[in-house]
């Protein structure tokens, strides 16, 4: 996630959100209270709609793309009277930091969002991410893929048994598991570890049966 979050308040004009949008060349910015919980999310999109009404014309948008930029640098007479709670999407679909990246992948992809606020235990906001942030995670390198699999691996082992008869190899992200990992420890237990594993994109089951 990224901590420096750009946010609003309720009370944030249009025009501001026009101008922090295009300043900051971000798609969207989360909507906060004085206790800094996120009531809701304003988008690119949010204001696109309210400039170009909701006919579906593409030129129409552009236009309307265009307008915001231009109403980002204008005077402050010439913004709209709208402000941020009636701009933003509500309730916000927010995610807490111990949350694994696929899961946040997987509700961006339903939701259909491109950004997701990090809240604390108290809901509070502190940090985003987006879906370049969560692509990220996937230009680890072998070794730092490698060296998380085999402690998750080894965390799935009872404290009496060793894993020293694996063998885990990465490359481009793929992890093949190999070897025996004796009859002590469950086989699919190990191989559900190294998947959720960031930066994993698949796993090879080369595993034996233990003895």
């Amino acid at each position: 996630m990224t901590s420096e979050v750009v946010g609003a308040r309720p009370d944030t004009s249009f025009k501001e959100l026009a101008r922090l949008l295009t300043v900051h060349r971000i798609s969207g910015l989360p909507v906060v209270d004085d206790d800094d919980k996120v009531m809701g999310v304003v988008s690119q999109t949010d204001l696109i709609k309210r400039q170009a009404g909701r006919g579906r014309d593409g030129s129409g948008r552009r236009r309307a793309l265009w307008n915001l930029r231009r109403l980002a640098g204008a005077r402050a007479t010439a913004a709209p009277a709208l402000v941020a709670r009636e701009l933003m999407t509500s309730p916000a679909v927010t995610v807490h930091p111990e949350q694994r990246v696929v899961d946040a992948a997987r509700i961006m992809e339903r939701r259909h969002i491109d950004r997701l606020p990090v809240v604390d235990e108290e809901d509070r906001l502190i940090g985003i991410t987006t879906r370049r942030d969560l692509l990220r995670v996937f230009l680890r390198t072998d070794e730092e893929i490698r060296a998380d699999v085999a402690d998750a691996v080894s965390a799935r082992a009872p404290a009496v048994h060793r894993t020293d008869g694996l063998h885990i190899d990465v490359r481009d992200g793929m992890v093949t598991m190999a070897g025996s990992p004796g009859a002590e420890v469950d086989a699919f237990l190990l191989i559900r570890a190294a998947w959720r594993v960031d930066g994993v994109v698949g796993v090879v089951n080369r595993l034996t049966a233990g003895r």
